[in-house]
Protein backbone atom coordinates (compact mmCIF):
# COMPACT_ATOMS: atom_id res chain seq x y z
CA UNK A 1 0.00 0.00 0.00
CA UNK A 2 2.72 2.47 1.04
CA UNK A 3 4.92 1.63 -2.45
CA UNK A 4 1.69 2.44 -4.54
CA UNK A 5 0.94 5.72 -2.82
CA UNK A 6 4.79 7.09 -3.32
CA UNK A 7 4.55 5.56 -7.34
CA UNK A 8 1.45 7.63 -7.42
CA UNK A 9 2.96 10.87 -5.79
CA UNK A 10 6.25 10.29 -7.64
CA UNK A 11 4.19 10.35 -10.92
CA UNK A 12 2.47 12.79 -9.89
CA UNK A 13 5.41 15.03 -9.80
CA UNK A 14 6.43 14.46 -12.94
CA UNK A 15 3.32 15.39 -14.43
CA UNK A 16 3.51 18.67 -12.38
CA UNK A 17 6.55 19.79 -13.50
CA UNK A 18 5.79 18.75 -17.37
CA UNK A 19 2.46 20.86 -17.20
CA UNK A 20 4.16 24.04 -14.79
CA UNK A 21 6.97 24.12 -17.43
CA UNK A 22 4.82 24.10 -20.87
CA UNK A 23 2.39 26.66 -19.43
CA UNK A 24 5.20 28.92 -18.25
CA UNK A 25 6.98 28.91 -21.79
CA UNK A 26 3.16 29.65 -23.65
CA UNK A 27 1.77 32.05 -20.46
CA UNK A 28 5.26 33.98 -21.54
CA UNK A 29 4.73 33.76 -25.53
CA UNK A 30 1.08 34.98 -25.36
CA UNK A 31 1.08 37.10 -22.50
CA UNK A 32 -1.89 35.69 -20.93
CA UNK A 33 -2.18 36.53 -17.16
CA UNK A 34 -4.71 33.06 -17.20
CA UNK A 35 -2.34 31.36 -18.37
CA UNK A 36 0.30 32.50 -16.35
CA UNK A 37 -1.86 32.09 -13.49
CA UNK A 38 -2.31 28.46 -14.54
CA UNK A 39 1.65 28.47 -14.88
CA UNK A 40 1.86 29.23 -11.09
CA UNK A 41 -1.04 27.25 -10.09
CA UNK A 42 0.94 24.33 -11.36
CA UNK A 43 4.23 25.57 -10.00
CA UNK A 44 2.63 25.34 -6.95
CA UNK A 45 0.95 22.00 -7.49
CA UNK A 46 4.53 20.66 -8.25
CA UNK A 47 5.49 21.98 -4.88
CA UNK A 48 2.57 20.60 -3.30
CA UNK A 49 3.05 17.46 -4.81
CA UNK A 50 7.03 16.76 -3.66
CA UNK A 51 5.53 17.33 -0.25
CA UNK A 52 2.90 15.04 -0.90
CA UNK A 53 5.58 12.22 -2.04
CA UNK A 54 8.14 12.96 1.14
CA UNK A 55 4.65 13.13 3.66
CA UNK A 56 3.86 9.69 2.45
CA UNK A 57 7.26 8.30 2.89
CA UNK A 58 7.26 9.59 6.38
CA UNK A 59 3.99 8.82 7.73
CA UNK A 60 4.20 5.29 6.60
CA UNK A 61 7.02 4.89 9.44
CA UNK A 62 5.69 2.98 12.52
CA UNK A 63 5.40 3.88 15.72
CA UNK A 64 8.22 5.46 17.94
CA UNK A 65 9.30 6.15 21.60
CA UNK A 66 8.52 9.71 20.57
CA UNK A 67 5.23 8.99 18.28
CA UNK A 68 3.29 6.81 19.96
CA UNK A 69 0.23 6.99 17.36
CA UNK A 70 2.69 6.94 14.44
CA UNK A 71 2.98 9.39 12.00
CA UNK A 72 0.15 9.60 10.00
CA UNK A 73 -0.82 13.30 11.00
CA UNK A 74 2.78 14.57 8.95
CA UNK A 75 0.05 13.99 5.75
CA UNK A 76 -2.19 16.24 7.23
CA UNK A 77 0.61 19.33 8.21
CA UNK A 78 1.34 18.90 4.47
CA UNK A 79 -2.52 19.07 3.23
CA UNK A 80 -2.42 22.49 5.61
CA UNK A 81 0.81 24.02 4.28
CA UNK A 82 -0.66 23.19 0.65
CA UNK A 83 -3.84 25.15 1.30
CA UNK A 84 -2.03 27.69 2.69
CA UNK A 85 0.06 28.05 -0.80
CA UNK A 86 -3.54 27.75 -2.61
CA UNK A 87 -5.08 30.77 -0.96
CA UNK A 88 -1.64 33.05 -1.60
CA UNK A 89 -2.02 32.11 -4.95
CA UNK A 90 -6.01 33.08 -5.08
CA UNK A 91 -4.92 36.36 -3.74
CA UNK A 92 -1.89 37.42 -6.32
CA UNK A 93 -4.12 35.86 -9.36
CA UNK A 94 -7.17 37.67 -8.21
CA UNK A 95 -5.46 41.06 -7.62
CA UNK A 96 -3.71 41.28 -10.64
CA UNK A 97 -6.77 40.38 -12.50
CA UNK A 98 -8.67 43.28 -11.26
CA UNK A 99 -5.62 45.71 -11.86
CA UNK A 100 -6.02 44.44 -15.61
CA UNK A 101 -9.66 44.82 -15.57
CA UNK A 102 -10.46 47.90 -13.55
CA UNK A 103 -7.25 49.86 -13.08
CA UNK A 104 -5.05 49.60 -16.51
CA UNK A 105 -5.71 48.66 -19.85
CA UNK A 106 -5.88 45.26 -20.85
CA UNK A 107 -2.82 43.76 -22.05
CA UNK A 108 -2.61 42.54 -25.78
CA UNK A 109 -2.47 38.91 -25.44
CA UNK A 110 -2.55 36.53 -28.54
CA UNK A 111 -4.83 33.11 -28.75
CA UNK A 112 -2.25 30.89 -30.46
CA UNK A 113 -2.75 27.43 -30.84
CA UNK A 114 -0.09 26.53 -28.44
CA UNK A 115 -1.86 28.09 -26.04
CA UNK A 116 -5.03 26.31 -26.67
CA UNK A 117 -2.92 23.37 -27.10
CA UNK A 118 -1.45 23.57 -23.61
CA UNK A 119 -4.60 23.80 -21.84
CA UNK A 120 -6.81 20.66 -23.57
CA UNK A 121 -3.46 18.48 -23.01
CA UNK A 122 -3.61 20.14 -19.31
CA UNK A 123 -7.38 19.11 -18.72
CA UNK A 124 -7.00 16.17 -20.35
CA UNK A 125 -3.64 15.02 -17.84
CA UNK A 126 -5.51 16.48 -14.98
CA UNK A 127 -8.53 14.66 -15.40
CA UNK A 128 -6.84 11.32 -15.38
CA UNK A 129 -4.42 12.07 -12.84
CA UNK A 130 -7.69 13.61 -10.73
CA UNK A 131 -9.12 10.03 -11.24
CA UNK A 132 -5.81 7.92 -9.70
CA UNK A 133 -5.03 10.37 -6.97
CA UNK A 134 -8.94 10.11 -5.76
CA UNK A 135 -8.88 6.60 -6.12
CA UNK A 136 -5.42 5.81 -4.49
CA UNK A 137 -6.32 8.28 -2.09
CA UNK A 138 -9.92 6.33 -0.86
CA UNK A 139 -7.80 2.81 -1.12
CA UNK A 140 -5.35 4.17 1.35
CA UNK A 141 -7.15 6.90 3.35
CA UNK A 142 -4.36 9.40 2.28
CA UNK A 143 -4.91 12.83 3.19
CA UNK A 144 -1.85 14.10 1.16
CA UNK A 145 -2.99 12.30 -1.79
CA UNK A 146 -6.69 13.35 -1.54
CA UNK A 147 -5.31 17.35 -1.11
CA UNK A 148 -3.26 16.37 -4.87
CA UNK A 149 -6.58 15.48 -6.38
CA UNK A 150 -8.32 18.03 -5.19
CA UNK A 151 -5.80 20.40 -6.52
CA UNK A 152 -5.81 18.37 -9.73
CA UNK A 153 -9.78 18.26 -10.12
CA UNK A 154 -10.09 22.32 -9.32
CA UNK A 155 -7.46 22.74 -12.24
CA UNK A 156 -9.93 21.20 -14.39
CA UNK A 157 -12.41 23.82 -14.17
CA UNK A 158 -9.69 26.68 -13.72
CA UNK A 159 -8.18 25.38 -17.20
CA UNK A 160 -11.55 25.11 -18.45
CA UNK A 161 -12.06 28.62 -17.72
CA UNK A 162 -8.60 29.99 -19.24
CA UNK A 163 -10.08 27.83 -22.35
CA UNK A 164 -12.99 29.80 -22.52
CA UNK A 165 -11.13 32.93 -21.87
CA UNK A 166 -8.62 32.28 -25.06
CA UNK A 167 -11.92 31.55 -27.43
CA UNK A 168 -13.29 35.44 -25.54
CA UNK A 169 -9.74 36.87 -27.31
CA UNK A 170 -9.93 34.76 -30.55
CA UNK A 171 -13.59 36.27 -30.92
CA UNK A 172 -12.09 40.08 -29.92
CA UNK A 173 -12.90 40.48 -26.62
CA UNK A 174 -9.48 41.76 -24.95
CA UNK A 175 -10.99 41.79 -21.04
CA UNK A 176 -12.22 37.73 -21.30
CA UNK A 177 -8.50 36.49 -20.16
CA UNK A 178 -8.10 39.14 -17.24
CA UNK A 179 -11.99 37.65 -16.58
CA UNK A 180 -10.76 34.09 -17.05
CA UNK A 181 -7.86 34.67 -14.68
CA UNK A 182 -10.38 36.18 -11.99
CA UNK A 183 -12.42 32.28 -12.56
CA UNK A 184 -9.34 30.72 -12.15
CA UNK A 185 -8.55 32.77 -8.48
CA UNK A 186 -12.13 31.51 -7.46
CA UNK A 187 -11.55 27.80 -8.31
CA UNK A 188 -8.14 28.00 -6.68
CA UNK A 189 -9.93 29.64 -3.73
CA UNK A 190 -12.76 26.81 -3.24
CA UNK A 191 -10.12 23.93 -3.54
CA UNK A 192 -8.24 25.69 -0.55
CA UNK A 193 -11.25 26.33 1.48
CA UNK A 194 -12.57 22.62 0.52
CA UNK A 195 -9.16 21.46 1.11
CA UNK A 196 -8.20 23.41 4.90
CA UNK A 197 -11.64 22.79 5.86
CA UNK A 198 -10.95 18.41 5.96
CA UNK A 199 -7.19 19.28 7.41
CA UNK A 200 -8.05 21.33 10.06
CA UNK A 201 -10.97 18.62 11.43
CA UNK A 202 -7.91 15.98 11.01
CA UNK A 203 -5.26 18.25 13.08
CA UNK A 204 -8.05 19.00 15.62
CA UNK A 205 -9.13 15.20 16.28
CA UNK A 206 -12.63 16.28 14.86
CA UNK A 207 -14.19 12.39 14.74
CA UNK A 208 -15.51 11.46 11.40
CA UNK A 209 -19.20 11.97 10.64
CA UNK A 210 -21.28 9.25 11.36
CA UNK A 211 -18.53 7.18 12.89
CA UNK A 212 -19.69 7.23 16.63
CA UNK A 213 -22.90 6.23 15.78
CA UNK A 214 -21.83 3.43 13.88
CA UNK A 215 -19.40 2.22 16.71
CA UNK A 216 -22.14 2.39 19.14
CA UNK A 217 -24.67 0.04 16.99
CA UNK A 218 -21.85 -2.62 16.16
CA UNK A 219 -21.14 -2.64 20.07
CA UNK A 220 -24.41 -3.03 21.14
CA UNK A 221 -24.57 -6.14 18.95
CA UNK A 222 -22.69 -8.11 21.03
CA UNK A 223 -24.03 -10.58 23.50
CA UNK A 224 -22.78 -9.15 27.19
CA UNK A 225 -23.00 -5.87 26.35
CA UNK A 226 -25.59 -3.88 28.10
CA UNK A 227 -24.86 -0.25 27.55
CA UNK A 228 -22.31 1.73 25.86
CA UNK A 229 -21.22 4.60 27.86
CA UNK A 230 -18.95 6.24 25.63
CA UNK A 231 -16.91 6.45 22.38
CA UNK A 232 -14.23 8.61 21.44
CA UNK A 233 -13.12 8.33 17.50
CA UNK A 234 -10.18 10.22 15.83
CA UNK A 235 -8.87 9.89 12.62
CA UNK A 236 -5.07 10.38 11.70
CA UNK A 237 -4.44 9.60 8.30
CA UNK A 238 -5.27 6.07 6.99
CA UNK A 239 -5.81 4.90 10.50
CA UNK A 240 -8.69 5.10 12.83
CA UNK A 241 -8.29 5.31 16.54
CA UNK A 242 -11.46 4.42 18.80
CA UNK A 243 -12.03 4.19 22.36
CA UNK A 244 -14.69 2.65 23.42
CA UNK A 245 -16.23 2.39 27.37
CA UNK A 246 -19.03 -0.46 27.71
CA UNK A 247 -21.18 -2.01 30.53
CA UNK A 248 -22.04 -5.74 31.53
CA UNK A 249 -22.84 -7.04 34.38
CA UNK A 250 -20.73 -7.77 37.06
CA UNK A 251 -21.82 -10.78 37.41
CA UNK A 252 -20.13 -11.82 34.49
CA UNK A 253 -16.74 -13.87 34.70
CA UNK A 254 -13.70 -12.11 34.34
CA UNK A 255 -12.59 -14.45 31.38
CA UNK A 256 -16.14 -13.79 30.09
CA UNK A 257 -15.19 -10.20 29.97
CA UNK A 258 -11.92 -10.82 28.00
CA UNK A 259 -13.98 -12.87 25.80
CA UNK A 260 -16.43 -9.93 25.14
CA UNK A 261 -13.74 -7.08 24.87
CA UNK A 262 -12.27 -9.45 22.02
CA UNK A 263 -15.19 -9.90 19.82
CA UNK A 264 -16.00 -6.09 20.15
CA UNK A 265 -12.62 -5.44 18.40
CA UNK A 266 -13.46 -7.74 16.33
CA UNK A 267 -16.66 -6.99 14.93
CA UNK A 268 -15.42 -2.86 15.23
CA UNK A 269 -12.35 -4.10 12.29
CA UNK A 270 -14.95 -6.43 10.15
CA UNK A 271 -16.91 -2.81 9.49
CA UNK A 272 -14.10 -0.53 10.22
CA UNK A 273 -11.34 -1.59 8.68
CA UNK A 274 -7.76 -2.04 10.71
CA UNK A 275 -8.70 0.62 13.54
CA UNK A 276 -6.61 1.03 16.71
CA UNK A 277 -9.00 0.16 19.20
CA UNK A 278 -8.94 0.01 23.00
CA UNK A 279 -12.18 -1.37 24.19
CA UNK A 280 -12.94 -1.11 28.70
CA UNK A 281 -15.52 -3.56 30.31
CA UNK A 282 -17.04 -1.70 33.11
CA UNK A 283 -19.13 -3.80 35.24
CA UNK A 284 -22.05 -2.42 36.31
CA UNK A 285 -25.26 -3.87 38.84
CA UNK A 286 -28.62 -4.58 36.93
CA UNK A 287 -31.76 -4.62 37.86
CA UNK A 288 -32.95 -7.99 37.48
CA UNK A 289 -29.59 -9.30 39.74
CA UNK A 290 -31.24 -11.44 42.45
CA UNK A 291 -30.10 -10.99 45.60
CA UNK A 292 -27.69 -14.88 45.23
CA UNK A 293 -26.30 -13.19 42.39
CA UNK A 294 -24.99 -10.30 44.49
CA UNK A 295 -23.61 -11.76 47.36
CA UNK A 296 -21.75 -14.10 44.60
CA UNK A 297 -20.51 -11.09 43.21
CA UNK A 298 -19.31 -9.74 46.64
CA UNK A 299 -17.78 -13.04 47.57
CA UNK A 300 -16.05 -12.87 44.01
CA UNK A 301 -14.64 -9.56 44.56
CA UNK A 302 -13.07 -10.47 47.91
CA UNK A 303 -11.90 -13.68 46.46
CA UNK A 304 -13.71 -16.01 48.77
CA UNK A 305 -15.13 -18.89 47.76
CA UNK A 306 -18.58 -19.36 49.03
CA UNK A 307 -21.66 -22.00 48.31
CA UNK A 308 -24.97 -23.15 49.05
CA UNK A 309 -26.14 -19.36 49.24
CA UNK A 310 -29.80 -19.52 50.49
CA UNK A 311 -31.65 -16.17 51.10
CA UNK A 312 -34.87 -15.90 52.72
CA UNK A 313 -37.59 -13.08 53.37
CA UNK A 314 -38.14 -13.03 57.06
CA UNK A 315 -41.04 -10.74 57.27
CA UNK A 316 -39.47 -7.23 55.90
CA UNK A 317 -36.25 -8.09 56.60
CA UNK A 318 -33.37 -10.48 54.93
CA UNK A 319 -32.07 -13.68 55.82
CA UNK A 320 -28.81 -15.00 53.87
CA UNK A 321 -26.54 -18.20 55.01
CA UNK A 322 -23.26 -19.12 52.84
CA UNK A 323 -20.96 -21.81 53.48
CA UNK A 324 -17.41 -19.84 53.33
CA UNK A 325 -14.38 -21.92 52.37
CA UNK A 326 -10.98 -20.97 54.49
CA UNK A 327 -7.73 -22.49 54.48
CA UNK A 328 -7.67 -25.48 57.08
CA UNK A 329 -4.82 -24.84 58.48
CA UNK A 330 -6.05 -20.98 59.58
CA UNK A 331 -6.62 -20.51 63.21
CA UNK A 332 -10.19 -20.20 63.71
CA UNK A 333 -9.93 -16.36 65.16
CA UNK A 334 -8.12 -15.68 61.69
CA UNK A 335 -11.12 -17.69 59.56
CA UNK A 336 -13.88 -16.04 62.02
CA UNK A 337 -12.20 -12.14 60.85
CA UNK A 338 -12.35 -13.47 57.08
CA UNK A 339 -16.19 -14.50 57.80
CA UNK A 340 -16.63 -10.94 59.48
CA UNK A 341 -15.43 -8.93 56.59
CA UNK A 342 -17.28 -10.89 54.31
CA UNK A 343 -20.42 -10.68 56.11
CA UNK A 344 -19.62 -6.42 56.51
CA UNK A 345 -19.31 -6.47 52.40
CA UNK A 346 -22.66 -8.43 52.06
CA UNK A 347 -24.20 -5.94 54.73
CA UNK A 348 -22.83 -2.65 53.20
CA UNK A 349 -24.44 -3.70 49.87
CA UNK A 350 -27.88 -5.07 50.87
CA UNK A 351 -28.47 -2.74 53.75
CA UNK A 352 -27.63 -2.92 57.68
CA UNK A 353 -30.66 -4.81 58.58
CA UNK A 354 -29.94 -7.82 56.71
CA UNK A 355 -29.18 -10.96 58.70
CA UNK A 356 -26.52 -12.58 57.38
CA UNK A 357 -24.45 -16.31 58.79
CA UNK A 358 -21.69 -17.61 57.53
CA UNK A 359 -20.72 -21.58 57.60
CA UNK A 360 -16.71 -21.72 57.80
CA UNK A 361 -15.56 -25.05 57.29
CA UNK A 362 -12.02 -25.94 55.52
CA UNK A 363 -11.10 -25.22 51.70
CA UNK A 364 -11.44 -28.21 50.21
CA UNK A 365 -7.74 -29.38 49.29
CA UNK A 366 -6.29 -29.23 45.76
CA UNK A 367 -3.20 -30.53 43.67
CA UNK A 368 -2.48 -32.86 45.85
CA UNK A 369 -0.59 -35.79 44.77
CA UNK A 370 -2.05 -39.46 45.39
CA UNK A 371 -2.52 -42.99 44.12
CA UNK A 372 -4.77 -45.78 43.98
CA UNK A 373 -5.67 -47.64 47.32
CA UNK A 374 -4.71 -51.51 47.33
CA UNK A 375 -7.05 -53.74 46.08
CA UNK A 376 -8.58 -55.41 48.88
CA UNK A 377 -8.91 -51.82 50.77
CA UNK A 378 -11.00 -50.99 47.71
CA UNK A 379 -12.93 -53.97 47.63
CA UNK A 380 -13.76 -53.53 51.37
CA UNK A 381 -14.87 -50.22 50.67
CA UNK A 382 -17.12 -51.19 47.22
CA UNK A 383 -18.57 -54.07 49.35
CA UNK A 384 -19.53 -51.48 52.43
CA UNK A 385 -21.14 -49.13 49.56
CA UNK A 386 -23.66 -51.90 48.02
CA UNK A 387 -24.45 -52.80 51.83
CA UNK A 388 -25.42 -49.49 52.85
CA UNK A 389 -27.39 -48.76 48.85
CA UNK A 390 -29.62 -52.39 48.42
CA UNK A 391 -31.23 -53.11 45.51
CA UNK A 392 -34.38 -52.50 46.53
CA UNK A 393 -33.80 -48.51 47.84
CA UNK A 394 -34.65 -45.67 45.83
CA UNK A 395 -30.22 -45.18 45.80
CA UNK A 396 -28.66 -48.46 44.31
CA UNK A 397 -26.36 -50.22 41.69
CA UNK A 398 -23.01 -48.69 43.34
CA UNK A 399 -20.38 -49.10 40.82
CA UNK A 400 -17.07 -47.45 39.62
CA UNK A 401 -15.75 -47.08 43.05
CA UNK A 402 -12.60 -45.83 43.33
CA UNK A 403 -10.53 -44.76 46.32
CA UNK A 404 -7.32 -43.36 46.35
CA UNK A 405 -4.77 -42.07 49.07
CA UNK A 406 -3.40 -38.67 49.45
CA UNK A 407 -1.27 -37.09 52.06
CA UNK A 408 -5.04 -35.95 54.05
CA UNK A 409 -6.31 -39.39 53.87
CA UNK A 410 -8.30 -41.34 51.94
CA UNK A 411 -11.10 -39.91 49.15
CA UNK A 412 -13.79 -42.45 47.78
CA UNK A 413 -15.41 -41.46 44.34
CA UNK A 414 -18.65 -43.77 43.23
CA UNK A 415 -21.32 -44.03 40.95
CA UNK A 416 -24.87 -44.67 41.68
CA UNK A 417 -28.12 -44.77 40.36
CA UNK A 418 -31.33 -43.47 41.25
CA UNK A 419 -34.88 -43.19 40.50
CA UNK A 420 -35.22 -40.39 37.45
CA UNK A 421 -38.71 -39.14 38.74
CA UNK A 422 -36.67 -38.39 42.41
CA UNK A 423 -36.10 -34.57 42.54
CA UNK A 424 -32.62 -33.13 42.71
CA UNK A 425 -33.15 -32.09 46.60
CA UNK A 426 -34.62 -35.80 47.23
CA UNK A 427 -31.38 -37.43 45.58
CA UNK A 428 -28.58 -34.76 47.37
CA UNK A 429 -30.24 -36.15 50.59
CA UNK A 430 -29.78 -39.33 50.03
CA UNK A 431 -26.33 -39.68 48.24
CA UNK A 432 -25.43 -37.23 51.48
CA UNK A 433 -27.06 -40.12 54.13
CA UNK A 434 -24.96 -43.13 52.20
CA UNK A 435 -21.40 -40.89 51.98
CA UNK A 436 -22.00 -40.50 55.81
CA UNK A 437 -22.91 -43.66 56.44
CA UNK A 438 -19.54 -44.42 55.00
CA UNK A 439 -17.41 -42.18 56.75
CA UNK A 440 -19.39 -43.44 59.85
CA UNK A 441 -18.16 -46.93 59.17
CA UNK A 442 -14.37 -45.38 57.93
CA UNK A 443 -13.35 -42.14 59.80
CA UNK A 444 -9.92 -42.33 58.17
CA UNK A 445 -11.58 -41.60 54.79
CA UNK A 446 -11.09 -37.60 54.02
CA UNK A 447 -14.00 -37.16 51.68
CA UNK A 448 -16.42 -38.78 49.46
CA UNK A 449 -18.11 -37.79 46.70
CA UNK A 450 -20.78 -39.62 44.93
CA UNK A 451 -22.37 -39.32 41.72
CA UNK A 452 -25.82 -40.26 40.93
CA UNK A 453 -27.07 -41.53 37.72
CA UNK A 454 -31.01 -41.30 36.19
CA UNK A 455 -31.75 -45.54 35.87
CA UNK A 456 -32.46 -46.09 32.42
CA UNK A 457 -33.07 -49.48 32.28
CA UNK A 458 -32.91 -50.16 28.15
CA UNK A 459 -30.17 -47.75 27.78
CA UNK A 460 -28.37 -49.74 30.88
CA UNK A 461 -29.03 -53.36 29.26
CA UNK A 462 -27.91 -52.22 26.34
CA UNK A 463 -24.74 -51.78 27.48
CA UNK A 464 -24.59 -54.65 29.60
CA UNK A 465 -24.55 -52.79 32.80
CA UNK A 466 -27.77 -53.35 33.92
CA UNK A 467 -28.76 -52.67 37.87
CA UNK A 468 -26.87 -54.64 40.22
CA UNK A 469 -23.64 -54.96 38.31
CA UNK A 470 -20.60 -53.95 39.93
CA UNK A 471 -18.02 -52.54 37.06
CA UNK A 472 -14.38 -53.61 38.22
CA UNK A 473 -13.34 -51.30 41.45
CA UNK A 474 -11.35 -48.45 40.76
CA UNK A 475 -12.39 -48.76 37.00
CA UNK A 476 -11.75 -44.87 35.09
CA UNK A 477 -15.25 -43.16 35.73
Amino acid sequence: MQDEKRRVALGSIVASAGLTIAKGIVGALTGSLAILSEAAHSLIDLAATVMTYFAVRASGKPADEEHHYGHDKIESLTALAETALLFVLSGVVAWEAAQRLFVGHPRAVEATFAAFAVIVISIVVDFFRARLLYRVAADTKSEALEADALHFGSDLWSSAAVLIGLVGIALGYAWADSLAALMVAIFICIAGWRLGRRTIDSLTDTAPAGAAERIRAIARKIGGVVAVDRVRVRAAGARLFIDLDVAASRTLPLERATTLQSQIVAALRAQMGDADIAVTVTPRALSDETVRDRVIVIAHNLALPVHHVTVHAIGTRLSVSLDLEVEGALTLLAAHDVASGLEAAIKEELGPDVEVETHIEPLQPHGMAGSDAPAGRAEAVRTTLVGLAPPTSALRDVHNVRVRDTQDGEIVNFHCRVAPSLTVDEVHARVDDLERALRARYPEIKRVIGHAEPIRVASDASRGDAPGDAPPVNAPP
